[in-house]
C-alpha cells in the first residue's frame, strides 16, 4: 500500500500535463501512486497518460467515457485509491521538488492527522511567483495535531482540495465525495475541516498554482457561476444534519457571502443580463442562511451590504463614483508630482552654484537600502578618524532603523537628499547614486564595491545579455567617469575592475571595510550575535547565503532546507539568508525553529560572526567569509547553467574555499562525516585566503580615510600578515565536543569533490 494517492484529473491541458505528472513522479519520496483521470478529454491528455503509465509502474491511467466535470473526475479517482492518504493536483499545476518527501515527514511528526494543510505558490505566465498571503495561518509553531476551533484562522486559506493532504480512511468512513458543478471544492474542503479530529500544518510551499496568461475556468462567462448558491447549499446542510458544528454557522455565512460578492464583482465570471438575478438569487441565501453571532468587518460591510438589500444598480452608481473618483485623485497626484519633480531639480541646480562644503560626506549603499556593507563600515571610520566631517547616510524610511546615532538621516528625492549631494566633498557608495548627479570639480567620489567578483561584471556582461537585462553600456561607463577611487580587497579584484570598469579613477589596494569587524569581535560579540538571532546554546550554526540566478525567472530555493536540519539531527541550525533580490525569504521561521530565515537582518557581517560554517553556491559572501579562517561548503549543483548564462572569472570547483557538494546529499555527507571541518577542507580554505584575503587585516576602513580624508597615503598601517591574523573563533570551536550529525554515515566512496 503506497504512503500518497496523489490524484490527477485531466481536461484540455495537454500543453501543461506532462509537467504535471513529471513533477510528482520525479518526487524525492518514491512512495506513492499517481490516479490520472482522462475526463474524455478531447485533446492529447489521454494518449500522454497512457504514455506516463507505460513507462512508470506507478501511474494509473483511468479513462472515463464521458466528460464529469473536475469533481466527478476526482471521484472516480478516490475509488481507485490504495494510498494512506489523498493528494489532488490540478492537472495545469505542479509539485515543488521534495514536496511529499516534506508532506510525509511532517505527517509522521504530527501523528498521522485526519487532515493537513500545506502552503502553495501562484506562479505567474511571466516567470513571477507570489506565495499565498496569509501563509502565517500555516505556521507549524504550538500543538500539533489540533481541531479546527483551536486554529479558526486555517479557513482564511484558501478553501481548495489541492492544498491539503486527507487520511483516506477519514475521508471514507465520513462518506465525503466531490459534487458536480463549478465551486465544487466549497462542500469539500468546510465539511472536512471541520469534521476533521486531528488537523496539522506545513509551513512549506508544496504547490505552484499555476495562473494562465488566459485565466482559469472560473474565469470564463458562463451561468455555470450560479452554482455556487447550490454548493453552500449542500455546505449548510451537511451543518444541519450535524448539531455538533453549528457553531460554525456564522463563520461559513461570512464567508459565503463574501464569496458571493467576490463572483459578482468580477466583471469576466456572469454573462450580460444575469447580474440582476444573481444578486436576487444571493439576498435570498443572504436571508435563508443569517446566523446571530456574525459580525461583519468594517472594510466589507459595503459588499456584505449588497448582498443582504440587493442594491444592484446602487452598487453600479457606487461603483463608477468610486471609478471617477480614483481617476480624479490620479490625475491630481501626477501634477503634483509633476510639479515637486520639477521644483527639485531647480533647487539642485541652484544648491550646484553654491560652495562646497569641505566638512559634509554623504552614504548610501545597495540601491539606498540601508546603513551597512562597505560604506557603512567607511562612515563610521569617518566618525572615528575624521571627526571633523559631519557624515550623512541616504536610506528609504523603511530603512532607517538600521542607521546608527551619528549621520543625519536622509530620504531619496527629497530637497535635503538633493543639497547633500550637490554641496559635500565626499561621496561614498557601493554603487551609483542618482544618474541625475553632477559631480562637481573638488568633489571626491569612493565607490567601495561590495564583493570580490566570481561572476562577470561590467562591460564583461555585454557577452552575457539575458544577465545583462538590458543594462545600459553607456550609463555605466558615465557613472564610472564619475569615481575618483575605487576599493579592492586582492589582486584580482583590482585587475577586474579596471578592465570592466574602465576608467581614471585610482584603485585603493586596502581591503574592504566591511571585514574589518572580522578582526576587531570578540567572543562575546560572536554570543551575543547569536543569542539575538535565537541560536540555542551548543549548536552548530550554519549561515546560507545564496546568490541571484539570472537564468532562473524566479528565485526557488535550490536546497530543502527544512529535509537538510531533518537529517543532520537537533544539533545544527540553519540560517537563511536570500539575496536582496530575492523578494522572498527563505524559511518561514525567526525564531524557535532550527532554519531562522535572517533575510531581513540589517548586518551580513553579524551573521557571519554568528555562524560556524558557510554554506554558499557562487555568492561573493564566500570571500569575506574566508577572513574568519572558519569552515566553508560550496553547493554547485547547477554550475554548468550558472557559468553559461552569467559567466565567470574561474572554475570555483578547481579552486574552492573547502568541501563541494553537487547535490543536496552531498552536502548532507559532508556534515555527516565532520568532513566540512576536516584537514582537506582547511588546505583548500588556506590556499583561498592566500590568494583573496591578503588586504583585509582590520585596518582596511582607516587606510581609506587616512588616505581619502587626512591626505596621508604615505603613513598607512603596515597589512598584518595571514599568518599573523587572529580573527575570533566561531561559537563551535570552543566546544569541547564539538556536535555531530545524527544522519547515518554512508559507506563506501564519499561522493565529495575535492581539487588534487
Amino acid at each position: 500500500m503506497p504512503r500518497f494517492s496523489v490524484i490527477v484529473p485531466a481536461y484540455q491541458v495537454q500543453a501543461y500535463l506532462p509537467e504535471c505528472l513529471d513533477s510528482v513522479l520525479s518526487q524525492s519520496y518514491p512512495d506513492l501512486e499517481l490516479i490520472a483521470v482522462d475526463d474524455c478529454s478531447p485533446d492529447a491528455c489521454g494518449t500522454i497518460i497512457d504514455e506516463y503509465a507505460a513507462r512508470d509502474a506507478r501511474v494509473k491511467a483511468l479513462h472515463l467515457p464521458e466528460n464529469q466535470g473536475l469533481g466527478g473526475a476526482r471521484n472516480a479517482g478516490m475509488a481507485q485509491a490504495r494510498g494512506d492518504y489523498l493528494l489532488f493536483l490540478d492537472s495545469d499545476d505542479t509539485l515543488t521538488p521534495d514536496a511529499l518527501r516534506a508532506i510525509a515527514d511532517r505527517i509522521k511528526e504530527t501523528g498521522d492527522p485526519d487532515v493537513l494543510v500545506y502552503d502553495y505558490a501562484r506562479t505567474f505566465w511571466t516567470g513571477r511567483a507570489e506565495r499565498n498571503k496569509v501563509a502565517l495561518q500555516l505556521t507549524e509553531q504550538g500543538p500539533a495535531p489540533f481541531r479546527l476551533e483551536d486554529r479558526p484562522g486555517l479557513l482564511r486559506v484558501l478553501m481548495v482540495a489541492w492544498n491539503k493532504a486527507y487520511r483516506r480512511e477519514f475521508v471514507e468512513e465520513n462518506g465525503f465525495a466531490f459534487p458536480p458543478g463549478y465551486y465544487e471544492d466549497t462542500p469539500w474542503t468546510y465539511p472536512a475541516l471541520m469534521t476533521a479530529g486531528s488537523i496539522a500544518t506545513l509551513d512549506r510551499v508544496c504547490v505552484h498554482y499555476r495562473q494562465r496568461r488566459q485565466g482559469s475556468i472560473l474565469g470564463t462567462r458562463s451561468r455555470r457561476h450560479f452554482d455556487i448558491f447550490d454548493q453552500y447549499d449542500r455546505v449548510f446542510a451537511f451543518i444541519e444534519e450535524r448539531p455538533e458544528l453549528a457553531r460554525w454557522r456564522p463563520v461559513l455565512f461570512r464567508r459565503m457571502v463574501d464569496h458571493f460578492t467576490t463572483v459578482f464583482t468580477r466583471r469576466d465570471r456572469l454573462p450580460k443580463g444575469s447580474r440582476a438575478e444573481f444578486l436576487r438569487t444571493a439576498r435570498a441565501h443572504y436571508r435563508r442562511y443569517r446566523a446571530k453571532g456574525a459580525p461583519v468587518p468594517l472594510r466589507t460591510r459595503l459588499r456584505h451590504a449588497l448582498v443582504h438589500y440587493g442594491l444592484h444598480r446602487t452598487y453600479g452608481a457606487l461603483q463608477l463614483a468610486m471609478s471617477a473618483r480614483r481617476r480624479a485623485l490620479k490625475a491630481g497626484v501626477k501634477s503634483v508630482r509633476g510639479l515637486r519633480s520639477a521644483l527639485l531639480q531647480l533647487h539642485y541646480r541652484v544648491q550646484l552654484r553654491l560652495p562646497l562644503r569641505a566638512d559634509r560626506a554623504v552614504f548610501a549603499a545597495y540601491w539606498n537600502r540601508g546603513h551597512g556593507c562597505n560604506p557603512g563600515a567607511l562612515e563610521e571610520a569617518f566618525r572615528t578618524h575624521a571627526p571633523h566631517i559631519r557624515t550623512a547616510w541616504i536610506a528609504r524610511p523603511e530603512h532607517h532603523h538600521t542607521i546608527p546615532p551619528g549621520p543625519r538621516r536622509l530620504r531619496p528625492g527629497t530637497f535635503g537628499y538633493w543639497t547633500a549631494l550637490a554641496r559635500s566633498k565626499y561621496l561614498v557608495n557601493n554603487v551609483n547614486f542618482d544618474r541625475r548627479l553632477r559631480k562637481r570639480p573638488g568633489q571626491v567620489f569612493v565607490q567601495t564595491q561590495h564583493g570580490t567578483p566570481l561572476k562577470h561584471m561590467g562591460l564583461d556582461l555585454q557577452e552575457h545579455p539575458a544577465a545583462a537585462a538590458g543594462m545600459d553600456f553607456e550609463e555605466l561607463l558615465r557613472g564610472v567617469d564619475k569615481w575618483d577611487y575605487v576599493l579592492s580587497a586582492n589582486r584580482h579584484t583590482t585587475l577586474t575592475w579596471e578592465r570592466v570598469y574602465p576608467g581614471g579613477y585610482r584603485t585603493l589596494e586596502y581591503g574592504y571595510p566591511r571585514n574589518d569587524v572580522f578582526q576587531q569581535a570578540t567572543s562575546a560579540d560572536v554570543t551575543r550575535i547569536r543569542e539575538s538571532l535565537g541560536v540555542p546554546e551548543g549548536s552548530v550554526a550554519l549561515l546560507y547565503a545564496p546568490t541571484h540566478r539570472d537564468y532562473r525567472r524566479t528565485q526557488r530555493p535550490a536546497l530543502d532546507l527544512d529535509r537538510i536540519v531533518r537529517r543532520l539531527g537537533p544539533r545544527f541550525v540553519i540560517l537563511a539568508r536570500a539575496h536582496y533580490w530575492h523578494g522572498g525569504p527563505l524559511a518561514a521561521s525567526e525564531h524557535g525553529g532550527r532554519v531562522i530565515d535572517v533575510s531581513g537582518h540589517p548586518s551580513v557581517e553579524s551573521l557571519c560572526l554568528a555562524a560556524d560554517a558557510l554554506v554558499t553556491d557562487y555568492s561573493s559572501i564566500m570571500f569575506d567569509y574566508a577572513n574568519l579562517d572558519r569552515p566553508i561548503v560550496v553547493h554547485t549543483e547547477d554550475w554548468d547553467a550558472y557559468h553559461a548564462a552569467r559567466g565567470t572569472y574561474f572554475d570555483l570547483r578547481s579552486t574552492p574555499p573547502g568541501a563541494v557538494a553537487r547535490t543536496e546529499d552531498e552536502l548532507i555527507d559532508i556534515f555527516a562525516t565532520g568532513h566540512w571541518r576536516g584537514s582537506r577542507s582547511a588546505q583548500l580554505r588556506a590556499a583561498f585566503r592566500e590568494r583573496f584575503c591578503r588586504y583585509d587585516d582590520g585596518r582596511a576602513a582607516e587606510r581609506v580615510v587616512r588616505h581619502v580624508v587626512l591626505g596621508e597615503p604615505a603613513g598607512l598601517p603596515e597589512f598584518i600578515p595571514l599568518e599573523q591574523r587572529h580573527p575570533v573563533p566561531s561559537a563551535a570551536a570552543g566546544l569541547a565536543h564539538p556536535p555531530l550529525a545524527t544522519v547515518p554515515q554512508p559507506s563506501g566512496h564519499l561522493p565529495v569533490t575535492e581539487s588534487r
